[in-house]
């Protein structure tokens, strides 16, 4: 009235400052805070009560509680400690790492159980397992500063003492079964890929043959006393390739007169097979093509060895399509590399003897290796495969075959992984072999069934026939015989053998007694010394 403007009534409360630091639209738009009560000191800042984020104003038990949460998420799920704990760009992006990499481990899951020939290949070949080992290294990284930045976020400074250290413990130990378990993944799968490109040959896999992959396995010896390398023994594994039965098939160093498969060069410089006289051994091919006959293999990695796969072939009437040389002066080292190898030895067996090649006198014996159940180191099981003293070349064949079948055996899952970078060493000093990388797919996909069966073992010469059947073959025989010997070397003649004896089937292992061919071999068969006898428990 009267012009007079009405006063305003004073308000009590403080104007708001925008700006003041203590501003609750100032809060992260997540906090959550305190309920203010009537009484409540209207100048004191609310407090941040969400432990996961603002640990400095929970309790003791709290934040303990919050510091093992957040390491066992980066344990199971990495990236969530990140996600929850409000670093949402790392934790979203190692998130999708996780889907990558779980999705990737269910995949090879799928192939390991259903097909693991293209897992396998994926492992073993150079380019994509080199790809696997930046993989891996790049995981084990990442892995490790996820760790790193969770114990960031843990704060171990507002822990007791107690907690502080057992979650600083507890984080490095955790980081080293992670993080080192990859890394050490990747350098398991680096040694394999530099084994793998040092022993096998480039190309393309080959197909079974007849249902069946053959392979010539030799062992050369190249001492300062021989000249040049040359077979010192010969066995052919044959393989099943459904069921990974197997066969191996031992062919005398003294055996005359090898025929050879009408589309092998040789067979024109040998039409009536390698019969120029005594000197002309099956063990001699080598060296005669190596020094002789190189040209007739042009395109051949090793002449020699390509000649003894043709010469195998036409010995045992089926094709050899591969070959693998172990050298037997780097074979101690292999069996080390195993951790030995256990037979149980027939007879005494001499360490040394035989007769000096210089001198003409007899060697000097050093010890025995005495007959029961023997763990074989590399020195022992070289001899024990090579001694000659009081030993016919059938005996000596005999416990190359235990030999070789003892190693198998020890090949178990637990052995290869716990000594694998021995194994891969030493693998590449003693092997050699034309199998092309692209083919251990398939051939460890056999292998693995192989090892539910026992190994048959044959011979083209005693126990299973007359000790003139290596100077005089009847390769017609032999291939009768040795047909029905592969023929029962598979799942339906199995069944059909055991349906015929009424036997049972045979459980897995090594079967180390002497099978006998379908059709008896015309000539007597010859008994094996104690020398030669063995077998693997």
């Amino acid at each position: 009235m009267n012009g007079h403007t009405p006063r305003a009534e004073h308000d009590p409360r403080p104007p708001h400052d925008p700006s003041a630091a203590d501003s609750p639209r100032d809060l992260p738009p997540d906090a959550v805070t305190a309920v203010r009560g009537v009484d409540d000191d209207a100048a004191r800042p609310p407090r941040l009560t969400d432990p996961l984020r603002h640990p400095q104003h929970a309790g003791d038990v709290t934040r303990t509680r919050r510091a093992w949460t957040l390491l066992l998420s980066t344990l199971v799920v990495p990236g969530s400690a990140q996600l929850v704990a409000g670093r949402r760009a790392v934790g979203r992006a190692a998130l999708k790492v996780d889907v990558v990499v779980w999705a990737a481990a269910v995949l090879a899951l799928v192939c390991l159980l259903l097909w693991r020939t293209p897992l396998i290949w994926f492992l073993t070949n150079s380019f994509t397992s080199l790809l696997v080992i930046a993989g891996l290294v790049a995981l084990a990284l990442g892995w490790a500063f996820l760790f790193f930045d969770t114990l960031r976020l843990i704060r171990p400074g507002l822990l007791v003492q107690r907690t502080r250290r057992a979650v600083a413990a507890a984080t490095v130990a955790l980081m080293l079964v992670t993080s080192g378990g990859l890394a050490y993944s990747a350098y398991l799968l680096s040694v394999t890929r530099g084994a793998v490109s040092d022993v096998f040959g480039g190309g393309l896999p080959f197909r079974p043959s007849d249902g069946r992959y053959n392979i010539l396995v030799m062992g050369t010896d190249s001492g300062e006393d021989r000249s040049g390398r040359r077979p010192d023994s010969m066995s052919v594994l044959s393989v099943d390739a459904d069921s990974g039965r197997t066969v191996t098939i031992s062919l005398p160093r003294n055996l005359q007169n090898a025929p050879f498969p009408e589309d092998s060069p040789l067979a024109d410089v040998y039409p009536e097979g390698y019969n120029c006289g005594d000197e002309c051994i099956l063990n001699s091919l080598y060296t005669d093509v190596t020094n002789d006959h190189a040209e007739l293999y042009p395109d051949a990695a090793d002449p020699g060895a390509e000649a003894m796969k043709d010469a195998a072939s036409g010995i045992l009437g089926i094709e050899v399509q591969a070959y693998a040389i172990v050298e037997m002066n780097g074979f101690e080292q292999l069996v080390d590399a195993l951790g030995g190898i256990t037979v149980d030895v027939g007879g005494r067996v001499p360490i040394g003897g035989g007769t000096d090649m210089v001198t003409g006198l007899p060697n000097e014996i050093f010890g025995y290796i005495e007959p029961g159940v023997q763990r074989l180191d590399g020195y022992h099981a070289l001899w024990y495969a090579r001694s000659r003293e009081g030993a016919t070349d059938y005996d000596r064949q005999a416990r190359q075959r235990c030999v070789q079948a003892a190693m198998l055996e020890q090949l178990n899952p637990v052995n290869v992984l716990t000594r694998f970078e021995d194994l891969a060493k030493s693998g590449t000093q003693v092997v050699e072999t034309d199998i092309p990388q692209s083919q251990i797919g398939s051939f460890v996909d056999v292998a693995l069934k192989a090892k539910e069966h026992e190994l048959v073992q044959y011979a083209a010469g005693p126990p299973f026939y007359d000790p003139s059947f290596p100077t005089y073959p009847d390769f017609d025989l032999l291939h009768e015989d040795l047909d029905r010997v592969l023929e029962e070397a598979t799942d339906r003649g199995a069944r059909e053998a055991e349906a015929l004896s009424g036997g049972t089937p045979m459980g897995s292992g090594v079967a180390m007694t002497v099978p006998v061919p379908a059709s008896k071999p015309l000539v007597g068969a010859q008994e094996l010394t104690p020398n030669g006898t063995c077998s693997v428990p």
